[in-house]
Order: structure tokens, then sequence, then C-alpha cells
């Protein structure tokens, strides 16, 4: 009684109040570590530095929210696919834990609206927005706990917004396609990855080029060098299907 007293004085006599009221609205449960929650919508390019000298964003909080996000992720579909083999599960985990997929829930969600950020570019948003919610599922895990947390990643998030029967059928392994096209038409296929020579402290470390028969037919940045090589074939499979779609209507 006096524990929810004196959370309801906080609440309400805070000037985030509407932030807290929207958490305790999306997960169920009301925030008492309020801190974590203000961390996870730092994103780095906002970071400050607190009395003791530390550098606050919320890069800690998404290291961790990815980690428990894997995990609860790769436990509802071991039990939801109890005869799929190993492949199966890990493919489809990494298409409900991608970045793009991610941002997407963050917008759905409403949790955009609260960010904390300097960042400008459209590629650095993408980014952004993923992260956050990953910073999120951290600072909330550490809030409620791990049962808390997989029943709103659960009702939330799978519930709400996955469909994993259309999930099953969409490939979006992009260079594992663009190089099975390169061996059906007999085209050599490879990725030229370095590090990106305009890269900053918020711009992507790396860059690729998808090369099809000696020339360039796509270019992508990424923060790892996996990412880069697959957004790189992406552009490549659109300026591909492009191309046939002139030839066949010409």
């Amino acid at each position: 009684m006096i524990r929810n007293l004196r959370y309801q004085i906080k609440l309400f006599s805070s000037p985030r109040k509407e932030f807290y009221s929207y958490i305790k609205s999306i997960t169920g449960h009301s925030p008492l570590k309020f801190k974590l929650y203000d961390i996870a919508f730092i994103h780095k390019s906002a970071s400050y530095v607190d009395k003791m000298g530390n550098i606050v964003n919320n890069e800690r909080l998404e290291y961790l929210g990815d980690a428990i996000l894997g995990t609860i992720v790769a436990e509802y579909l071991y039990n939801r696919f109890p005869f799929k083999d190993e492949g199966f599960l890990t493919q489809l985990r990494s298409r409900v834990v991608n970045r793009s997929f991610l941002t997407r829930l963050t917008f759905k969600m409403g949790l955009n609206k609260f960010v904390v950020s300097n960042a400008g570019s459209v590629s650095e948003s993408s980014h952004l927005y993923g992260d956050l919610l990953e910073a999120f599922i951290g600072a909330l895990y550490l809030d409620c706990g791990y049962a808390v947390t997989k029943q709103f990643v659960i009702k939330k998030i799978f519930n709400q917004h996955i469909d994993l029967q259309e999930m099953e059928t969409v490939d979006n392994n992009f260079k594992s396609q663009l190089i099975e096209w390169g061996q059906k038409i007999k085209q050599e296929v490879e990725f030229i990855t370095v590090n990106n020579p305009d890269s900053g402290s918020e711009k992507m470390p790396f860059v690729s080029e998808a090369w099809i028969d000696g020339k360039v037919f796509g270019t992508g940045g990424g923060y790892s060098k996996k990412e880069a090589q697959q957004n790189a074939a992406q552009q490549a499979l659109e300026r591909i299907n492009v191309s046939e779609l002139q030839e066949s209507g010409s």
C-alpha cells in the first residue's frame, strides 16, 4: 500500500509522467527503476557525462536486451516448432530479431516518440530505433525480471505483430539469393567489403560492393561486414529485377 502510494506520488510529480505512464500501459507493469527507462531511450549521439564521469547512453542496455530478446525468441520457437531442426529455428529467429523488423516494431508500438537523439541520417535512424527496442527490453528485464520480460515479448511482439507462417516463407538472405541467381545463369558473383573510409562516430563502419561478372551492381553499408554485404546484395537484386522488367516490356 505504502509502496504503491510512493510510486503514484513519484509518477505524477515527474515531468516525464507521460513517458512512465506509457511504459506501464505497454508492459502492464508499473516501472520502479525509472532511471533505467530514461537511459534506454538515450541514443549514443545524445550521450552525456554523469556526476561520476561515466558516459550515459543506451548501448549497455541494448547489449543486454539483445541477449535477452534472443533467448526469449529462441525458447519460444523451440517450443512452438518441436519437430523442426536447428537450421530452421536459427533462420526464423534471425528474421524475428532482424534490425529492420525491430525498427518497424518500434514505430508500431510507439516507442519512437520518446527517443532522445542527435542522429541525422536515415541509415543511422534505422539502427537507432531497432537498438532502442533492445535497450527497452534490457531495462524491462533489470526492472521486472525475466518472467515479465518474456510475457511482454510474447504478448506484445509475437501475438500482436508477428505472423510466423508468413515469416517461414520469406527469405531475407539477399546474399544467398544473389549467389544462387549467379550460379543459375553462370555469372560470377563476389563481394568486396572494406572499412568505410568516411565512417565517423555515427557512420556505418563497413561498406560492401556486390560484383556480377566484373561489374558493380550494388553497394551497401553496415555495422558489420555481414550486414553490409546483405544490403549490397539487396540493391543488386533490385537492379536485376528492374532490368528484367525493362527487357520483358521492350
